[in-house]
């Protein structure tokens, strides 16, 4: 079936409409008429072939939320009519550790929601800017917030998840101290989690005119990470860090900030490194640096009905699907709060 969608042919051209194909439902497939499409900064690197390996026509997308309009035979979980999302990923191998401990975004052979390859064509994903999706039962997920917040839940698919997983892996809660570098898409959803697990929260900008804005969202303090005595006053007294920076910067700033035996993990992916970090720092209090991405399927609804029970959704802006080459130019200068959603009903119009 051919439907509208909006995406690149280069790295070089703007996005633009199309027309794309989508397999009919087979016996495990959910068919989604979408409603609304987070846009991530990944897609902006993907889009402009800032990291490697990007196919074209390329279609971005994996904030997903809409309703299920068919499924197939042997589906039993979803039926018309419900509300769900997809988010990073659409197909694992099923077969690895991984997968086998609900962990798929792990698994060696993940299918990402676009530009990975498939058998469906053109030969690799596409991604959620457009009118439907047809997706395993396996990797749909259901959603429980009011439909009213459906534009607004549509960033929890991967900003929500991916600082959220990392909060639960190093046991954030009552009784620990956590940072959040950077107060931005993912950021403030760490902001907002990590209030609502219960942990103290001091959030990090550049920018003494983010002070009350991260206050807002659930900071209990904030520090501007270019005051020198700000960052001082909080030495070595961090249980952890989420560092959401999707930019090269100076990681020594933030790592001796934490205690002995704390861990800093990183979720911003910058298309260039950052520099090598002072061994010193870390061999002398244990600390650590880590590496988090999204989560697997059960740990991503179980953030979604987290998020549900605790009315957490994204601080959003909805665009015309028109709009999203302003948008990409407004995200790459910081000009949103916080998370970009497009109204896929704007893809017919």
């Amino acid at each position: 079936m051919n439907i509208n969608a909006i995406g690149a042919y280069s790295g070089t051209q703007p996005l633009e409409p199309m027309s794309i194909t989508r397999r009919e439902p087979g016996p495990h497939d959910v068919q989604i008429d979408i409603a609304f499409c987070g846009v991530c900064h990944s897609d902006i690197h993907q889009v402009r072939a800032e990291w490697a390996g990007t196919l074209y026509p390329c279609v971005p997308g994996h904030e997903i939320v809409g309703h299920v309009i068919a499924t197939g035979a042997h589906v039993t979980g979803f039926q018309p009519g419900d509300l769900v999302g997809v988010g990073c990923i659409v197909d694992s191998c099923k077969q690895c550790d991984e997968c086998f401990d609900g962990l798929e975004n792990y698994c060696d052979n993940m299918t990402g929601t676009y530009n990975f390859p498939t058998p469906d064509a053109p030969g690799h994903t596409l991604g959620g800017y457009s009118q439907q999706i047809v997706v395993h039962e396996r990797y749909v997920l259901r959603v429980r917030h009011p439909e009213s917040q459906l534009a607004a839940v549509a960033p929890l698919l991967c900003a929500g998840i991916t600082t959220y997983s990392p909060l639960r892996h190093w046991n954030v809660g009552p009784g620990k101290k956590v940072g959040i570098v950077g107060i931005g898409g993912l950021g403030h959803m760490g902001i907002k989690l990590a209030h609502a697990m219960g942990a103290e929260v001091v959030a990090f900008t550049t920018s003494d005119s983010k002070r009350e804005a991260a206050k807002a969202l659930g900071a209990d303090e904030v520090v501007v990470s270019r005051n020198a005595e700000e960052m001082q006053a909080h030495a070595k007294s961090f249980d952890f860090i989420l560092n959401t920076v999707a930019a090269p910067h100076n990681l020594d700033a933030f790592t001796t900030l934490l205690k002995r035996d704390g861990t800093m993990t990183l979720v911003g992916a910058p298309a260039s490194p950052h520099d090598a970090p002072e061994v010193f720092n870390l061999i002398f209090k244990r600390r650590a640096i880590a590496g988090s991405m999204i989560g697997g399927i059960p740990e991503t609804q179980e953030m979604l009905d987290f998020c549900a029970e605790h009315g957490i959704v994204a601080d959003i802006e909805l665009i015309r699907a028109d709009q999203i080459n302003e948008a990409y130019e407004r995200m790459l200068k910081g000009d949103v709060k916080y998370r970009f959603v497009i109204d896929n009903a704007t893809l017919s119009a």
